[in-house]
């Protein structure tokens, strides 16, 4: 049997995001600045982005609310529905003053997974402020950024991380 399993895949995949979460608080720390989180699902990660940047605004968007009840949004912060219109809308307000976004909207679809790529690549960097981080479980095109060394503990290939110039 070649390669790892689903099991490993998901394991490998939260080890890799964990890390990167890690390394992008210190790496944000001090800047002021919104969160955006693509892909509420469960709320997992939204829990661990709320524990450490408590602070800060973070604005989730998905197509629906499935969060455990302990994860949950602020109301005012969850934009449902498809994120193609929900995260334009905000343009406006959020332009330039990200910095940080979790895109977190893979799936075992290739197919799938290539159009989400190519929506997160033509939404996220214009809400990006100079020198902001975006994560990604999947790669993306984006113009105007530098593709960023994974911290330790995070795997080649299972998360990706993202710097915009300036």
């Amino acid at each position: 049997m070649a390669g790892p399993s689903r099991l490993e895949k998901t394991l490998f995949r939260l080890q890799s995001q964990h890390a990167c979460l890690a390394w992008a608080f210190e790496e944000i720390s001090g800047r002021a600045g919104p969160v955006i989180e693509l892909g509420l699902g469960l709320g997992r990660t939204f829990d661990h982005l709320r524990r450490n940047l408590g602070d800060r605004a973070i604005y989730v968007f998905d197509r629906v609310n499935a969060a455990y009840p302990e994860c949950q949004p602020d109301p005012a912060l969850l934009f449902l529905g498809e994120i193609e219109e929900t995260l334009p809308a905000l343009h406006q307000s959020l332009a330039g003053k990200v910095v940080l976004a979790n895109s977190d909207l893979g799936s075992f679809d290739r197919e799938s997974n290539h159009r989400v790529a190519d929506m997160s690549g033509r939404l996220l960097p214009s809400v990006m402020a100079p020198g902001g981080i975006i994560m990604s479980d999947l790669p993306l095109n984006l113009g105007g950024f530098e593709e960023v060394d994974l911290p330790p503990g995070a795997q080649q290939g299972c998360y990706y991380l993202y710097r915009r110039a300036g």
